[in-house]
């Protein structure tokens, strides 16, 4: 702060030195002006500025001060630093109004997206019905994965619209698990049967305590990737005790992810460097599972090996870590 103000102050200083300067000079060219005195003078001169420079250094500096930290409480004491405050307030309020009001449009669109997914709906439900009903098996089996993708992206779409208001949506309660994993499984059949995909369920722990909406979503992302970039295996799905913390383990021998692409799977919009023309891939599915593990207080860790397949842990909390959660 000293150098900025010095710096705001210098031509001021350049002016008080340059009229020392000036009162030696005539000293010089003036015999009948004496030399000492004029030192004399200039000397006071300088003492009386660094003094008075100190004296306003703290007056001048701590409404900067204030007004560069952005603290609520400024005290303007000159009609300069008034008429700073006066600008600074206008863009404030300026701010805070295109603000609220950006937030008002988006929270427009959120529910304009939500109300056109929800009428979307019936005539995806519609068109199930009339796909059962195709006694074609090759034609109902390419229009059931036609339809199951229309279904999921919409689905998908549909909880990230809903995360900002998870908080208040969040039941947490004993759940069970492979309740849970076969009702997330079922749909997919159609299509697993197309890839000549099965599972495998080992689940030594039956039930976890969680949110069981947000955790079918949660599941529902994983299963589908692992059934997307698969092909012709067996998908293995159990849950262990360890550790005092329950975990679900969700191995695939699909396409595997490249040790390059594994951090930045989670986020939004990353699809993969090896497989970038796959038009398939949204970015989507592992973005949401980071937002909704946090609120569930969980954790996922990935290992996987390019063209050898992927796993998955999620680890549930100890059920100490869900005492706040549960009495809200």
């Amino acid at each position: 702060m000293l150098k900025t103000y010095i710096k705001e102050k210098k031509s001021w200083l350049l002016l008080l030195l340059s009229l020392q300067l000036l009162i030696i000079l005539f000293a010089i060219i003036d015999p009948t002006i004496p030399i000492t005195s004029a030192f004399y003078i200039v000397t006071i001169a300088l003492v009386t500025i660094v003094i008075f420079f100190f004296i306003r250094y703290p007056k001048e500096t701590t409404f900067l001060k204030a007004l560069s930290e952005q603290r609520e409480q400024l005290e303007p004491r000159t009609a300069f630093q008034e008429s700073i405050y006066a600008a600074w307030q206008n863009k404030a309020i300026l701010y805070e109004q295109t603000l609220s009001k950006q937030h008002l449009q988006i929270e427009e669109e959120k529910d304009q997206i939500l109300s056109w997914i929800h009428e979307v709906k019936t005539p995806l439900t519609v068109m199930k019905l009339m796909i059962d009903r195709i006694e074609e098996q090759s034609i109902k089996q390419s229009l059931t994965y036609e339809w199951l993708r229309i279904h999921l992206l919409l689905d998908q779409q549909l909880h990230q619209n809903r995360m900002d208001t998870i908080e208040n949506d969040l039941f947490i309660e004993t759940v069970d698990l492979s309740a849970i994993l076969t009702a997330e499984i079922k749909p997919l059949i159609a299509w697993c049967r197309q890839k000549e995909i099965g599972f495998e369920l080992d689940l030594n722990i039956k039930q976890v305590i969680s949110d069981s909406k947000w955790l079918a979503v949660l599941l529902r992302q994983l299963i589908t990737n692992a059934v997307k970039y698969s092909e012709n295996n067996t998908i293995m799905i159990k849950s262990i005790h360890t550790n005092d913390m329950t975990q679900v383990i969700i191995s695939d021998s699909g396409k595997g992810i490249a040790n390059k692409d594994i951090p930045r799977i989670f986020d939004k919009g990353f699809t993969s460097t090896t497989e970038h023309d796959n038009n398939a891939s949204t970015g989507m599915g592992l973005y949401l599972v980071k937002r909704i593990l946090p609120h569930l207080k969980m954790t996922i860790e990935v290992n996987s090996t390019l063209h050898v397949g992927t796993t998955f842990t999620l680890t549930f909390p100890n059920k100490n870590a869900f005492l706040n959660i549960t009495s809200m």
